[in-house]
């Protein structure tokens, strides 16, 4: 399937950012109980679910949130097979909203081991990439997690990232990598220089048609990866707030000229369940508002 050439040309250059809607099980409690859906509102998976969904919903159907701020969305697997009023979430966010959407393809983290914590095993990958493709996704997230500058762990990383790249490329789709380093690391800034230099080596090696984008912590020296933003191969280099503060986050990202947000906590901060419509519509457009201005700065 070719890729979608307006999806492209708003992933490589459309202002804004990319919202990360793709809590998977394990963080699913702590994000509803965030928004104030504590586990005694629901039973069972099925009802943790449908509350995410309907959280997302609220979220995706929200007044600010469109392509004039909001150029791409990562959904988690259920949300990708979910609807939003009777439409597949998918085609909605593209059709009614403009915004690209991802899907969350990792299923979860290995124990640590070299400072690192490496991709599990996924066995359906070809089969999930297929339907993907099928459902109108551009392409797809996989996360890692470095705690340390140990330079043969944060190769391991890489190399695997780059290995489940090729073959999201293969799908037609766009895979984006995220080695995320930890921000509380001890060797933040060490592991970034590492890792700046192995993303750039697996970088050089892609074809020419095999495009990626990276989603990185925003780095402790500003501009680390504006080599990587500038490659040809890489279509984005997008950034996580990883743990910290909207304002926070958001006040790092805005002395990283070529990275743009995607984040996921910092774009629901302060958002809850009781709100009415117009509250819930301020204060996500208030959040919208501030990672775009860092995004674009």
């Amino acid at each position: 399937m070719p890729m979608n050439a307006a999806q492209k040309a708003q992933m490589e250059s459309g202002k804004g950012f990319i919202a990360a809607l793709d809590q998977s099980g394990g963080s699913t409690p702590k994000a509803l109980s965030q928004y104030g859906v504590e586990p005694s509102d629901y039973s069972g998976d099925e009802q943790m679910f449908a509350a995410m969904h309907d959280m997302r919903a609220r979220i995706i159907l929200a007044d600010a949130f469109t392509a004039d701020k909001v150029i791409g969305a990562i959904l988690f697997e259920r949300t990708m097979d979910g609807k939003i009023n009777g439409k597949p979430v998918p085609q909605l966010l593209w059709e009614d909203r403009g915004v690209v959407p991802f899907l969350k393809i990792d299923k979860g983290l290995e124990d640590e081991a070299q400072g690192v914590q490496l991709l599990k095993p996924m066995p359906d990958l070809e089969a999930l990439l297929t339907r993907a493709a099928a459902a109108g996704i551009f392409g797809t997230k996989e996360r890692s997690v470095i705690h340390d500058a140990d330079e043969a762990g944060i190769e391991a990383v890489v190399a695997q990232q780059f290995e489940v790249a090729k073959m999201v490329c293969a799908a037609g789709l766009v895979p984006i990598i995220e080695p995320e380093v930890n921000i509380h690391s001890k060797t933040k800034a060490e592991a970034e220089a590492l890792l700046a230099a192995a993303l750039m080596r697996h970088v050089h090696a892609l074809n020419a048609d095999q495009l990626v984008m990276l989603k990185l912590t925003i780095p402790e020296v500003a501009g680390c990866y504006d080599a990587l933003a500038a490659h040809p191969n890489v279509l984005r280099v997008v950034a996580l707030s990883g743990g910290y503060s909207t304002d926070e986050a958001c006040a790092r990202l805005s002395r990283n000229t070529q990275m743009i947000a995607s984040f996921s906590r910092a774009l629901t901060e302060g958002l809850n369940v009781k709100m009415t419509d117009a509250e819930f519509n301020a204060a996500l457009g208030s959040n919208i508002a501030k990672i775009y201005e860092a995004s674009v700065a």
